[in-house]
């Protein structure tokens, strides 16, 4: 049977991620010192894991309803009314739907406002999932050149838009730069897409890694609360905003995110779910239910002095754009070196130092990208080796 001439073009013309190959490498070499993954190296609280635990033991280990539980829905409405302010009830409440991931609710997203030949606009870099995200629904990723301060701003995006932009994705933090969003730029954004009847999602899986460099505030217990478009009144009725559990509390095998924005929209969410992954893992979300009510500061100041660490090193041999968030940061490869960012990648993994090539996440391969999200100890080594490798 000729199983390769029944195959779609919308899956044969995604190519595997490059991170993926990464890892593939990686698994090869004895004792890599592995910069490649963005994954959190913290384990997951405590209090997390037992209110999961609790509710496989109390049998919430069948389906649930589409959009998720009631309990952790209504608690994602308490911390979006506390956090943002948008309303919990009336109508013009907004929807919310808890996802199996943020890729999940993203996905999602763009099967209920895509068509074929539609247009979404997404930052150059982007995380790799946009464009395919796009093909997938016959529809077309148009990049925002970025560089080189990262910032996905109106100007940049404005020029962009024609009669078929129907999204405007916004990452912030943002991987793979660590770039926070300003407020002014989110105010713009949001704007723009109003004026022109776009929707703007927020893609903000990382808001709680949000560091102390000047431009965040701070909610009243005194946490850094990271710029974002949904902060801005009457917001809730023309955005989507995505936010995940995984990469803050540490669970990223869980899969759980949601997504909150007008009703008509996450309506369709919600009915495209039911007929692709049903409903979000049943016990996991007691866990992220628990988890909204969990301090995770002490592992965000962790990862800033982190962050501190790899502008320290990095800053003195190459253009570095300091990441504010996340754990990424998307230093520039030295002109003088020659080489393009998938080379020099090549040359790191000859050292056991796993990055990835800036071209997975680019037009350009300029750039690579590393996690601090790695053991101090092995992170210092391998910011010792790329710095040792960049110089001239």
């Amino acid at each position: 049977m000729d199983v390769a001439s029944l195959l779609a073009r919308r899956a044969l013309q995604i190519d595997v991620s490059g991170i993926r190959r990464v890892f593939e490498l990686g698994s090869k070499l004895t004792d890599p010192i592995n910069l490649s993954i963005g994954q959190p190296d913290f384990p997951v609280p405590p209090a997390v894991k037992q209110a999961a635990i609790d509710a496989i033991r109390a049998d919430q280990n069948g389906y649930t309803l589409t959009q998720g539980t009631a309990p952790l829905r209504q608690r994602i409405a308490r911390h979006l009314a506390s956090d943002l302010n948008w309303p919990t009830i009336g109508p013009g409440a907004p929807g919310i739907a808890v996802t199996s991931g943020t890729s999940g609710a993203l996905l999602l997203a763009f099967l209920s406002i895509l068509n074929p030949g539609d247009e979404v606009v997404i930052p150059d870099p982007y995380f790799v999932v946009y464009p395919p995200l796009a093909e997938m629904c016959g529809a077309r990723a148009v990049l925002a050149d970025t560089y080189p301060d990262f910032r996905l701003t109106a100007a940049r995006v404005e020029p962009l838009l024609t009669s078929r932009t129907k999204i405007v994705l916004l990452n912030s933090p943002s991987n793979p730069a660590g770039v926070v969003a300003r407020e002014q730029d989110c105010r713009d954004l949001l704007d723009l897409c109003r004026s022109r009847n776009i929707v703007l999602i927020s893609d903000e899986i990382y808001d709680a890694f949000t560091f102390s460099d000047g431009r965040t505030q701070r909610d009243p217990s005194g946490h850094l609360r990271c710029p974002t478009p949904a902060r801005f009144a009457g917001s809730h009725e023309s955005m989507l905003l995505v936010r995940g559990f995984g990469k803050t509390y540490g669970c990223t095998g869980w899969r759980l995110g949601y997504a909150a924005g007008p009703a008509p929209l996450i309506e369709q969410i919600t009915k495209l779910q039911q007929y692709t992954f049903v409903c979000a893992p049943a016990p996991l979300q007691a866990g992220a239910a628990a988890a909204l009510d969990t301090d995770v500061g002490d592992f965000v100041h962790d990862y800033e002095q982190r962050r501190d660490l790899v502008v320290e090193k990095l800053s003195r041999v190459t253009e570095l754009t300091p990441p504010c968030g996340a754990f990424y940061a998307f230093p520039k490869v030295p002109e003088h070196l020659g080489l393009t960012g998938s080379q020099f990648a090549e040359r790191c993994i000859e050292h056991k130092v796993l990055l990835i090539p800036g071209r997975v996440f680019s037009a350009r391969d300029t750039h690579i990208r590393l996690s601090f999200a790695a053991p101090r100890a092995k992170l210092e080594q391998g910011l010792d080796i790329i710095a040792r490798l960049m110089r001239p």
